[in-house]
């Protein structure tokens, strides 16, 4: 008798390490099911598609980036830090995400990725509006800056955690 849950696991393994190197096109069901020791006829049964393989990955990926790094809105450079570290423990996620925009385009974000980001959003506007952070920005202009810094220094090599939180912090300063 076959064990779902754990095949299941061992493919989204599997396809972590091959979407994040090779993207969804280059990405090769049979390189996946054969690291997960499967049949890449599983891939099929539980996921549908490569694609919808992918699909989930990346939505447990994001899922347990929210999950791992919540916002705060009201420590937004402590958030902005742990975002960075938690990007430089998992890079998989941005390659993931930089993947499915090169190759859908930017305006088609994941659902789980949207969801989340109007979440944080509102957090960061109720926060504005009790006069706990800055105004200076609008509240989604704010976040994407404090996101896109955090992703901004991972690319950067002498980037470090203090960096990311001190830039955020003359970010927000009044």
């Amino acid at each position: 008798m076959r064990d779902k849950e754990a095949t299941k696991a061992k493919l989204l393994d599997a396809a972590l390490e091959e979407f994040s190197q090779y993207g969804i096109a280059g990405a090769r069901v049979d390189r996946i099911a054969a690291t997960a020791g499967c049949n890449k006829a599983m891939i099929y049964a539980y996921f549908g598609s490569k694609e919808g393989l992918f699909d989930e990955l990346l939505k447990i990926q994001v899922d347990r980036m929210i999950q791992e790094v919540p916002i705060t809105p009201e420590d937004l450079p402590g958030y902005a830090g742990r975002l960075f570290e938690a990007y430089l423990e998992r890079p998989q996620l941005l390659r993931l995400v930089a993947y499915h925009r090169l190759e859908n385009g930017f305006s088609e974000v994941p659902k789980a990725e949207a969801e989340a980001y109007m979440h944080k959003i509102e957090a960061v506007a109720q926060a504005q509006m009790e006069g706990r952070i800055s105004a200076a920005f609008n509240a989604t202009n704010l976040l994407d800056l404090v996101v896109h810094m955090s992703i901004l220094a991972f690319s950067t090599p002498n980037a470090t955690r203090e960096l990311v939180e001190r830039s955020v912090r003359r970010l927000i300063a009044e």
